[in-house]
């Protein structure tokens, strides 16, 4: 039974009134008082306000981030607790949250930590034994964590306003961007096989999937084909020709692929390009160059961040004035440029200078994963100083990665990704790619790239499109604000109906301060990787301040990076 708003507070105010006239509070028993020869105990109550309060919309403002329950599947429990997914605590808290062994979740945050055990009260808070009032739960198969529980376990100030049915929260630490000195995934189960390229200039792939694979676990474990990724993708090129992290990108965001290494094996010389991807890969973030902290934060956050540096070793048994093969551990200081993909794993701030074999100025290095076998460092791992020339210069890390299930249809026509960048030399821009309907059905996302941080963006469909002057009937559909550079899709605020034959546009808008060119693009550079783009599949406008369009062939003979994302109807 559903109790509104006003009923509850006036029950509680003839509770109140009976019982300090007639002083029968219980505490010790928790009986809220008699009302004609009936009582009103805690779980009554209890039940009958969270009952009231998940009658309607809940909303968390936390760290002036807002989340509602009318997108995510959160509420209010009986012990008037605010029970959220544990899929979304990563993002709700912005902390480490993982499950393990199907009963287990590790949270973290700075030097903090919570272990919750399925529906046990007793806990775990940074190495003490604690009770928590709402224990980790299962629903329909869902996992669901307390967020008050977790709030005090980790430094969080909140309350719940009744009023407003919004629960506020906010971090509490001193330094609210403090990490631990120190940070291993492989202690905690979130490191990947470790595999060997062997003499193919495949560490580009490598890179990738290893991230990707560390971005999965503890939940789940997957070995994805790195012969799929460098032979059946949109670029012209041999596993011996190497490769760059965009190219991974593209591949991955057009879902192309990942696939199982069991179904593309490695090293044999051939690939199938008729597989299907078995999960779908919607943000990838760019993370800054040379940024310690954020790259850290990444990895503490989201798992292996896969990035380069210049490596003067040949093999994995080759020796480097670089390298130290006693401590395994290298610093390249010098003008090379990277050549080798690896991924990082974690860091140590006093990982010693001494262990290094040219001189340093400090302490500090990455623990990083190599793809050259076991054989290689310390099991295939090895350590990178913070002052090396190039390690952490271009870093990606894999933030959403779906099922395949989670959209319908993709509608593309810039599979070779973020080739280039084009604009009005100014920060803002407008560009829309134009999709013909397969059949009836919803646009529910688009996709495209931020090519620099702090990207403002606002989307709009247009529905039966017939030329540039449909563009006058824009709808806006999403909006916000991108902190990192990198691939990301935006789920509309409510999906889009089209017909089948339909043509419809996708318009971003795209303001990136100190950019000049803040479109990304696919074209033809000129690279010999690029000999296959296909830029006759595509139809793009662009706009100076979205009062005209006009089409960008005219421009550039170029396709605009943007994706469409829909549900059959």
């Amino acid at each position: 039974m559903k109790f509104s708003r006003r009923y509850v507070i006036l029950t509680l105010l003839l509770c109140s009134v009976f019982l300090y006239k007639f002083q029968i509070m219980d505490m010790d028993n928790a009986v809220l008082g008699e009302f004609r020869g009936g009582s009103l105990n805690t779980d009554t109550w209890n039940s009958m306000v969270a009952d009231d309060v998940n009658s309607q919309e809940i909303k968390l403002v936390i760290d002036n981030k807002e989340f509602t329950s009318k997108r995510y599947d959160f509420y209010m429990d009986d012990n008037r607790n605010i029970m959220v997914p544990v899929s979304i605590i990563r993002d709700v808290l912005d902390c480490s949250a993982h499950l393990y062994e199907d009963s287990q979740l590790l949270v973290e945050k700075h030097n903090l930590s919570a272990t919750l055990v399925l529906d046990d009260t007793n806990a775990v808070s940074t190495g003490e034994s604690v009770s928590v009032v709402s224990p980790l739960t299962k629903v329909d198969g869902e996992y669901y964590a307390s967020l008050n529980d977790l709030s005090n376990l980790l430094g969080y100030g909140h309350s719940f306003d009744y009023e407003t049915n919004t629960l506020v929260a906010s971090d509490t630490a001193e330094n609210t961007k403090s990490l631990p000195a120190s940070y291993d995934l492989r202690e905690r189960g979130r490191v990947s096989a470790i595999r060997n390229q062997g003499a193919y200039g495949t560490c580009w792939a490598f890179g990738a999937l290893t991230a990707m694979e560390s971005a999965l676990l503890p939940e789940d474990f997957y070995l994805f084909s790195v012969d799929h990724m460098s032979m059946s993708n949109s670029f012209y090129m041999t596993q011996y020709d190497g490769g760059e992290y965009t190219m991974g990108m593209a591949y991955l965001a057009a879902w192309q692929g990942p696939v199982h290494e069991k179904d593309d094996p490695y090293g044999d010389g051939k690939t199938d390009g008729s597989l299907k991807a078995v999960k779908h890969v919607q943000e990838m973030r760019v993370i800054a160059s040379k940024d310690i902290s954020a790259i850290k934060e990444a990895v503490f956050k989201y798992g292996g961040v896969q990035t380069s540096f210049y490596n003067s070793l040949s093999n994995a048994f080759a020796s480097s004035p670089y390298y130290n093969n006693e401590t395994k551990a290298y610093c390249y200081i010098g003008t090379q440029k990277p050549n080798h993909e690896v991924v990082i794993i974690g860091w140590d701030d006093n990982y010693s200078k001494e262990n290094f074999s040219v001189p340093l100025e400090g302490d500090g290095a990455f623990i990083c994963q190599n793809s050259w076998g076991s054989s290689f460092g310390e099991q295939g791992i090895f350590y990178v100083s913070y002052y090396d020339t190039n390690i952490g210069t271009h870093n990606v890390v894999y933030t959403r990665i779906d099922e395949v299930n989670n959209y319908d249809n993709i509608y593309q026509s810039d599979l070779c990704g973020w080739v280039g960048k084009m604009g009005y030399e100014k920060e803002s821009m407008y560009g829309a790619n134009v999709f013909t309907a397969k059949s009836n059905e919803d646009v529910a996302a688009t996709a495209f790239y931020a090519t620099a941080p702090d990207t403002e963006y606002k989307v709009y469909m247009v529905n039966n499109f017939e030329d540039e002057k449909s563009f006058h009937k824009r709808v806006l559909v999403a909006e916000g604000m991108l902190e990192d550079a990198g691939y990301y899709t935006i789920d509309f605020k409510e999906p889009v109906e089209v017909k089948k034959d339909e043509r419809y546009a996708v318009v971003v808008y795209v303001n990136t301060p100190g950019a000049t060119h803040p479109m990304a693009i696919e074209y033809d550079s000129g690279d010999k990787f690029l000999d296959k783009v296909d830029l006759e599949d595509g139809e793009g406008y662009i706009s100076y301040s979205g009062a005209k369009f006009m089409n960008v062939k005219e421009k550039q003979n170029c396709n605009l990076c943007i994706k469409a994302f829909t549900n059959n109807k």
